[in-house]
């Protein structure tokens, strides 16, 4: 117990004196901080009084003031920031004097303008002007060096004279600022012959000052065994500094960054070239938190030996993926821990920090070590300049450079680091570069120790090295112990490096990962856990809601790091894919003939274009999966990275600001394009994935594959061809792949899907779950609009190629091709005109094969295998060995020996003839050969009519003509079969036939052609076939008294609601302006309810135009009203003000009952009007009318289609209700069925007869939905966008075409109309287009009444103002010719017919209070309003029969009643 009582003491003590330590540090800064400023301030006051004085006076001030600079540049770097890093201290560190005191530098205009024009450019004092180059030098990390050394004319040049004249310091300083100047391009080449003379000085310079520090002694204070040993050699002493060491440097360390300005320096300078400078462009960040000490990875291996442990000082990060495929790896971890608990050893953090970040920033006394950093500095940017590498060569830079980098001769780590620069720009030279290597360079730079200022600068050497491929083939020929060491040394640099050290050492990996070598050694070292967690650690991408908030600097240095480690993974796995890929080609060939393919040398590089990486995706699709697991992707799936992936694609979408942006989508893309060759990636896909929005918030679960068909829709990137290629080819990759390869994998149980039923027995689970998987997720809408993209016109066709075959894989899906087949695309023959585009000509008949499945297995093979040779130029006999499927029946599948055979048929044909046979013979022939003897030519050109216009063009090109240049025998036997030049007749006639093929019902003997109208075959009748004639139609009534012939209710509602006479106008009657929004009848059809702009509910008497009331209903624009049919209640809707929607109670006084905050639509329930369904957003809420409570609440994010107009709708008998286009059972609360989404704006509607949904123009039939049989039955063009209104037996839709969204505000939405100018109606029972009447005026709203009397319509007054009435129109009558178009008198009702309105006369005659409840109380009970049924239909017609026969029968003739459609 004594023990145990005396164990904490030593801790709490340590600890104490720890924060001691800390608050006395701080305390010792801020005191410093206050009078280094307060020195500053008193030493420009002291300039300000002494500006006119004595020399001395001003080269005092001066002096002090640089050493004041000088003594906190010292401290700034004594908190080991990023050495890459140029950006303002200021801005790097908010908190360093450092920055504070150039900013009140510089801020002092006077000073700094008399310091370069007056104490530089104007003195001759040399005292002078060397005290103004020391002080010019110690600020330039605060000034902007481009401004200052291209507008002071004559300072570069007065510069270089004192370099190359001047005694020391001045010459020494004047190199300095050349350094700083030279790193901008314009100046250098400008001053390239002076360059060139003091580039030879300089390394004459640097061999003096050498060969001197070689013949000094050692200072015993830098003496060999207090350096910091490389991990391999001396762990024991690393770990004895890096623990309490960069514990210390880390505290104090900040976010850092350098400018985008450095990311290239490609130099070309007149006729001269240069090599580039390969600075990624990135900005530098570091953690805020304390360093963490990791182990280090396993030295050499096998074939390196060792196997020493190094604790390394690694970044803190706020995740690290631990995935380890040995136990040993929690023995080595217990055994680092044990060894970092020993007590440190006697060296200070004091005393080590000169030797790892260096403490040498005083330019005054200049010793020989800060004059040769200075002329290294200069040299730096001029190392990568073609012309000086004779320069260079001669001098033996290279022997200089070696010395440079041992820092065991050097005895000071900036120097190195200096040296390591310039080493950098030397290898882009690959005559430098080979001699490095030959001379052991990369061994050399191998025993940098780390951690060190020195070792982040490796970091660029080695990433420069990779550059030069022939250099990199070298150094992959090293023995395995080097290369082990090299890549353990790149991996510590990746993980625990500054910023720009990670950056290099990714970019060196994604140069070097084409080496195999390399690859395999970085897989040997847990390389890819290494780099996959510099994006899981990125805040960007942290999804709690406590994440730190970022900076500018520091979100985009996240964003760089999360772009450059994309393109080191797309890199990565390319190499594999390419390994694999050869892998699997060695075993094919090996079991098939025996031999062994070469393998490429380990030491050479893989080259592979984008269309080479393609194939062999395909390749290893096509051919099954590989024997045994692929270690890296099970790899990068047990660290959770598809998901990573996925939210970095979507974060990636809403930085808009971010010009890398598209990269990183297209890397992430290339990467999931890749991984999907496994099928239990494209399960991941099928999951859901939680990402965040622009505001970091946390977005509903969102499913991996509508992310990758989002970005392939196209419009977060707009005319971004290659995000969208990347993205349709995991989309391909997973909806193509052939039904027998997938059967190996092993995959886990599928989720259960929304409606569980079993796959066809042929298609492997995995690929009928992902056709499903897309399908929910809209992707075939996608792909359709990819169809008919236009832009980028240089990559459009290749969009539409891979869209044509995204569909062609989804196609085999049942269900699937029978949504395709009714489109208007395939079934209209749209699809034709995508056909023709040439980028297609490969691929063109893919989309044909999606609905021609009556064909054989032998035509198909000819139809390919013809469009192939045709439309690429080039004979493709390959192709037909791959095994093509067109359906899942075995009947239409193509097996392998079929093509095969029918590749040699066609090879025999072609190749033996092509050169003495015209292409369309030889084609003609290959056809005869497939289809039989008993075929000839002639029958052969007809079976493959649909190529016969393509031949034609063909004939032009030069395709045709290199083979007709032969002999003038092969001239006349091409003429005999191209065609002769067209003719008028035969233009007529071919313009006759094509739309005589058009007829629904072709007849042999055809009536007269006629140019001037369309011909149309004659339909078949049957015997009791209603007339077209409507007098016929109508005298016939005797004779057939209950159905009056076949068809007779379509041709009346054809003539009926092809009419429509204005006869009265509504208008505000307040004198201002009139501002209608929405109208409905009242409950028994007395009363025209308006609403308005302002949010008021008015009554108009539809038979006197009087306004009869006015209630305040909402605070702005009523968008929908709809009254309950007994009466009692009024549902309203308004734009935005609260609440939203509202339910009005008119038992006694208009009040209202219950409101609805936050729902924009609400509507009654169709069978018992007991119920409201509101809509907000994609949810919908049911209430009950009586208490107001919300008693169901429909919503499923992972389903929601996102409809921008969604109003969700209950079905006629109350039992299911559609919302954002997801088909609910309202007693069961769960959803049956999502709707395929084709539009954007509308969610659908029920047919009244309860049995079909219409979805924009898709209609689809439920009759069987409880056994999940959903098939859409049709689609109807002409209903595109329109918003449809039934009449009141459901056998007449009214539809409103909706305009496309303008950029307004809610505000201004109020009186912009949604509809255009235009209504249609049409024949609900088999939605064929009756009419189109075009009003010449924006339409807001329209409604009809029961009896199908009248109709209403909301519209603007004229087309000037926006001023709106609502214009009654009279349903089957035509406006008369006399009538004219005046809208300034209100032309009032005048009842011809003899209907029931007596009653309403007598109660006109009444006053009360409310109009509306006086229509309740007065009127009787209405009349059975079911009229849905045929006979009801039949007493609407027979009505207007009788009461308007006159009026057909004289003003109009029979004929024109025949065909009143406009579409």
């Amino acid at each position: 117990m004594s023990s145990q009582d005396e164990d904490p003491s030593p801790a709490l003590s340590a600890v104490l004196s720890s924060a001691w330590s800390a608050a006395l540090s701080a305390a010792v800064a801020v005191a410093m901080a206050v009078d280094a400023k307060a020195d500053l301030a008193r030493l420009l006051d002291e300039w300000e009084e002494t500006r006119q004085g004595t020399t001395e006076q001003l080269v005092s001030i001066l002096t002090r003031i640089s050493e004041l600079i000088e003594q906190e540049t010292e401290e700034y770097y004594k908190s080991d920031p990023d050495p890459f890093d140029d950006r303002h201290p200021g801005r790097a560190d908010p908190n360093c004097m450092l920055g504070q005191l150039l900013r009140m530098l510089f801020l002092n205009d006077d000073f700094t303008n008399s310091l370069l024009d007056t104490y530089i450019m104007s003195s001759r004092d040399i005292s002078l002007n060397t005290a103004a180059c020391r002080l010019l030098q110690n600020i330039v990390p605060g000034l902007d060096t481009a401004v200052v050394f291209e507008e002071k004319e004559g300072l570069v040049g007065k510069l270089f004279t004192w370099a190359r004249e001047a005694q020391r310091p001045l010459c020494i300083y004047a190199t300095g600022l050349l350094a700083k100047a030279m790193s901008n391009q314009e100046v250098a080449t400008s001053h390239k012959e002076e360059n060139a003379q003091l580039v030879p000085m300089m390394i004459k310079r640097l061999h003096e000052l050498q060969s001197v520090e070689h013949t000094s002694c050692f200072s015993p204070t830098h003496t060999a065994q207090n350096l910091p040993q490389d991990s391999q050699d001396e762990a024991p002493h690393m770990s004895g500094f890096s623990e309490e060491g960069t514990e210390e440097k880390n505290v104090a360390e900040s976010s850092s960054s350098i400018s985008n300005g450095k990311s290239s320096a490609q130099r070309d300078s007149g006729g001269s070239s240069s090599s580039a400078r390969l600075l990624p462009g990135f900005v530098y960040q570091a953690s805020p938190h304390p360093t963490s000490k990791e182990k280090d990875d396993t030295q050499g291996g096998e074939e390196g030996g060792g196997g020493t442990k190094q604790v390394e000082n690694g970044r803190k990060a706020k995740q690290k993926l631990n995935f380890t495929t040995s136990a040993s790896g929690t023995e080595d971890e217990a055994e680092v821990a044990a060894t970092s608990e020993q007590p440190s050893s006697s060296s200070s953090w004091s005393e080590m920090s000169s030797i790892l970040i260096g403490s040498e920033y005083r330019l005054l006394p200049l010793s020989p070590t800060m004059e040769q950093r200075l002329i290294l500095q200069y040299l730096t940017p001029l190392g990568d300049y073609q012309e000086l590498l004779a320069i260079f060569m001669k001098m033996d830079t290279r022997s200089l450079m070696m010395n440079y980098i041992d820092l065991r001769k050097t005895k000071n780590v900036q120097l190195t680091f200096d040296a390591l620069l310039y080493l950098a720009s030397l290898l882009l030279h690959k005559k430098f570069a080979t001699e490095f290597i030959a001379h052991g360079g990369v061994q050399k730079l191998l025993e940098i120790p780390r951690p060190s200022m020195a070792a982040t600068a490796v970091s660029l050497c080695l990433y420069y090295l990779a550059y030069n491929q022939d250099a990199m083939e070298r150094v992959c020929m090293f023995p395995g112990d080097v290369l082990t060491d090299l890549v353990s040394y790149a991996l510590w640099l990746l993980e625990s490096s500054h910023a720009s050290g990670i950056c290099h050492a990714t970019m060196f990996f994604s140069i070097s990962f084409s080496f195999r070598v390399v690859l395999q050694l970085f897989d040997q070292l847990d390389g890819l856990r290494r780099l996959v967690n510099l994006i899981s650690t990125l805040e960007i991408l942290n999804t709690d809601n406590d994440a730190p908030l970022m900076n500018e600097d520091q979100v985009f240095s996240n964003r760089q790091t999360a772009k450059h480690t994309c393109m080191a993974l797309r890199r990565y796995f390319e190499a594999h894919l390419a390994v694999k890929t050869e892998q699997m080609k060695q075993s094919l060939h090996t079991s098939e003939s025996g031999t062994i393919i070469p393998q490429q040398p380990p030491y050479k590089a893989y080259a592979n274009t984008r269309e080479q990486i393609i194939e062999m995706m395909e390749f290893l699709i096509e051919c099954g999966p590989p024997e045994g697991p692929w270690e890296p992707v099970q790899v990068f799936c047990k660290l959770s990275c598809i998901p990573l992936m996925l939210q970095l694609i979507s974060a990636a979408c809403d930085w808009k600001t971010y010009y890398g942006r598209s990269d990183i989508v297209r890397f992430a893309l290339d990467i999931l394009a890749i991984l999907t060759v496994v099928p239990k990636v494209q399960l991941v896909l099928a999951d859901t994935v939680e990402v965040i929005d622009e505001n970091r918030s946390p977005v509903p679960t969102v499913v991996g594959m509508s992310i990758i068909l989002g970005v392939a829709e196209g419009e977060v990137f707009p005319n971004d061809a290659e995000i969208q290629k990347s993205a349709l080819q995991v989309i391909i990759n997973c909806v193509c792949a052939p039904d027998q390869s997938l059967s190996a994998f092993a995959v886990a149980p599928l989720r259960q899907p929304l409606h569980p039923q079993q796959p066809p027995p042929s298609h492997n689970r995995v690929l009928a779950h992902m056709w499903q998987v897309v399908q929910n997720n809209n992707g075939i809408k996608v792909l359709l609009s990819l169809l008919s993209v236009k832009v980028p016109i240089t990559d459009a066709d290749l969009i539409r190629a891979l869209a044509c075959k995204a569909l062609v894989g989804l196609s085999r899906s049942a269900a699937i091709r029978q949504i395709i087949s009714k489109l208007p695309l395939f079934a209209s023959g749209h699809i034709q005109q995508v056909t023709k585009r040439p980028s297609l000509f490969s691929l063109m008949l893919e989309p044909l094969l999606i609905v021609n499945r009556n064909l054989t297995s032998q035509q198909k093979a000819l139809y390919f295998l013809i469009t192939k040779v045709i439309f690429s130029g080039r004979l493709l006999c390959k192709t037909g060995t791959k095994v093509i499927t067109f359906s899942n029946d075995s009947t239409s599948r193509i097996d392998r020996h079929v093509m095969v055979n029918i590749c040699d048929k066609f090879h025999a044909c072609v190749i033996s003839r092509a050169i003495f046979t015209p292409v369309v013979q030889t084609i003609c022939d290959f056809v005869v050969s497939i289809l039989g003897p008993h075929y000839n030519c002639a029958v052969a050109l007809k079976h493959i009519s649909f190529l016969t216009s393509i031949f034609v063009s063909l004939f032009n090109t030069d395709f045709i003509n290199v083979s007709l240049k032969q002999t003038p025998a092969m001239k006349k036997q091409l003429e005999r079969h191209m065609p002769s030049p067209p003719t008028l007749d035969s233009i007529i006639t071919e313009y006759l036939r094509e739309q005589h093929a058009r007829c629904s019902n072709p007849v042999t003997t055809c009536p007269p052609f006629s140019l001037f109208n369309p011909h149309r075959c004659p339909e078949s009748k049957q015997r009791r076939q209603a007339s077209p004639n409507f007098t016929a139609r109508l005298g016939s009534r005797m004779l057939y008294p209950k159905y009056r012939g076949v068809d007779r209710g379509s041709l009346d509602r054809q003539l009926i609601f092809s009419r429509f006479r204005p006869v009265s106008v509504f208008r505000e009657n307040n004198g201002g302006d009139s501002s209608f929004t929405c109208c409905a009848f009242s409950a028994r059809e007395r009363f025209l309810m308006l609403g308005t702009c302002s949010g008021h509910l008015k009554l108009y008497n539809i038979f006197s135009g009087e306004e009869a009331a006015d209630y305040t209903c909402h605070g702005s624009a009523i968008s929908y009203i709809e009254p309950s049919r007994d009466g009692n209640f009024v549902l309203t809707s308004a734009s935005w003000s609260v609440p939203l929607s509202a339910l009005w109670s008119m038992d006694s006084i208009f009040t209202m009952k219950n409101s609805f905050g936050e729902d924009h639509y609400v509507e009654f329930s169709k069978l018992c009007q007991d119920r409201v369904i509101g809509t907000k957003d994609q949810v919908a809420h049911i209430y009950d009318i009586q208490t107001g409570q919300e008693v169901l609440t429909l919503n499923d994010p992972a389903l929601a289609n996102n409809y921008k107009r969604n109003c969700a709708t209950f079905n006629p008998t109350d039992d299911l209700v559609l919302n954002d286009g997801v088909l609910w059972d309202v007693r069961a609360s769960r959803a049956i069925h999502k709707f395929d989404k084709f539009n954007m704006n509308l969610s659908g509607v029920f047919h009244p007869n309860g049995l079909e949904v219409i979805i924009n123009t898709e209609i689809v039939s439920f009759l069987n939905w409880d056994l999940r049989s959903f098939h859409l039955l049709h689609t109807v063009p002409a209903l595109d966008q329109c918003r449809v209104v039934f009449n009141s037996n459901g056998t007449i839709m009214y539809g409103a075409m909706l305009q496309a969204d303008d950029e307004h505000d809610v505000m201004d939405q109020q009186v912009t109309s949604p509809f255009g100018s235009s209504f249609r109606t049409f024949d609900a029972t088999d939605y064929k287009p009756i009419a189109t009447l075009d009003v010449k005026r924006n339409i807001f709203d329209l409604c009809t009444d029961t009896k199908d009397h009248y109709l209403a319509v909301i519209e603007n007054q004229d087309a000037v103002t926006i001023d709106t009435v609502c214009r009654l129109y009279e349903v089957g009558r035509q406006k008369l010719a006399e009538e004219g178009d005046d809208d300034d008198q209100v032309r009032f009702l005048k009842f011809e017919r003899n209907i029931s309105f007596s009653s309403i006369d007598e109660d006109q005659n009444n006053d009360s209070s409310d109009p509306l409840i006086e229509e309740l109380a007065n009127e009787e009970e209405q009349e059975d309003q079911d009229q849905a049924d045929l006979p009801a239909d039949d007493a609407v017609s027979d009505h207007f029969m009788s009461s308007h026969l006159n009026h057909y029968t004289s003003g109009d003739d029979g004929d024109d009643d025949t065909d009143h459609d406009s579409e």
